[in-house]
């Protein structure tokens, strides 16, 4: 097939460029002038295409997607803190809308858009005894606690327009994944790495569904591939709902360091936390604790993967090798002394 894709140069999108050409599908990857490229090394013009532009320019859209059968929009502006997020807004929801206009356009056969498990419906901490939710659950006011979640969840409300008006789309929700290419690092690449260097003396309890980013791009294709029109699919793995406490002692036992042991209180944490977003609004630099970070581990993020795994067949490669596939990919690139 020839697949169009956006956010090529991210963690999610260039790790599904990689597996797309690994599958023998023809790419076109779109990517700005300031992409940083070090997610895609290793691939070159042989095997992907790359279209010029981003989600706001409707002209390079059009002519990256002309005569493409799948579209993959995995970009997103994704940030814990920002001065203005108004940007952000842009981006996720005018962005999105611009997409779907030129994928209908194109006369894509498969439209798969990149969503958020933060657009699902979860229960706070205090509700343990819920199962992990599902697809079926939309979130509440409550659940959308940073402006990132909030600018996704519009995006997927234009995007159920389109689809109301029978456009070949597919809605995917990616958990937390981890693993290789991570260059940024990413909010959950960051914890590894600084697990890693010895510098997270502390934590704040919260839990996440771990799921390797291998199996998030071929969640991806699968979509494409088999995925029911209109339908959403969390790309998540059904043993991969860990406690932050839990997480940690599966890296002390894959590496041989030590846990954190100090647990904050998550009031003490929230408090910090406005402090400190108070004076970057002074200063204008990024906070050390976003307040967005602290507010999103009162919840749990626990979530049931079953529909993508029985109707998608999405692999389960277990978390520990997401891990530990992750942390090797960290040390032979020079983030932390090997």
């Amino acid at each position: 097939m020839k697949c169009f894709v956006t956010g090529a140069s991210g963690f999610v999108g260039g790790n599904l460029v990689r597996e797309l050409v690994r599958q023998g599908h023809s790419v076109r990857a779109l990517l700005r002038d300031v992409s940083d490229l070090r997610g895609l090394d290793g691939l070159d013009s042989q095997h992907y295409e790359t279209i010029r532009g981003d989600v706001l320019d409707k002209a390079s859209l059009q002519m990256g997607l002309k005569g493409c059968d799948w579209c993959f929009h995995v970009a997103a502006s994704y940030h814990l803190w920002m001065p203005d997020y108004r940007p952000m807004f842009r981006t996720n929801v005018d962005g999105s809308e611009n997409v779907m206009e030129a994928a209908c356009a194109a006369g894509c056969s498969r439209i798969v858009y990149t969503s958020t498990v933060g657009c699902i419906g979860i229960t706070s901490e205090t509700g343990v005894s819920e199962p992990p939710a599902d697809e079926s659950l939309d979130p509440q006011p409550q659940n959308l606690t940073t402006a990132y979640k909030s600018s996704k969840w519009l995006a997927e409300l234009k995007v159920r327009e389109f689809i109301k008006t029978g456009a070949p789309i597919v809605v995917v929700c990616p958990t937390a994944p981890i693993g290789p290419c991570d260059v940024k690092p990413t909010p959950t690449g960051k914890i590894i790495v600084d697990f890693l260097k010895g510098e997270m003396p502390a934590f704040l309890e919260t839990g996440l569904n771990w799921v390797h980013v291998r199996d998030v791009a071929q969640g991806h294709i699968l979509a494409a591939e088999k995925g029911r029109i209109g339908e959403r699919y969390i790309l998540g793995n059904a043993e991969g709902n860990w406690m932050m406490k839990d997480t940690f002692t599966v890296l002390a036992d894959i590496t041989g360091l030590r846990a954190p042991r100090v647990k904050i209180p998550y009031r003490v944490a929230l408090m910090a936390a406005y402090v400190d977003e108070t004076l970057s609004r002074f200063t204008g630099k990024h906070p050390k604790a976003p307040l967005a970070g602290v507010k999103m581990a009162a919840y749990r993020m626990f979530f049931n993967p079953a529909k993508a795994i029985w109707e998608l067949g999405l692999p389960q490669t277990s978390p520990r090798q997401a891990f530990e596939d992750a942390i090797r990919w960290f040390r032979e690139n020079g983030y932390v002394e090997n």
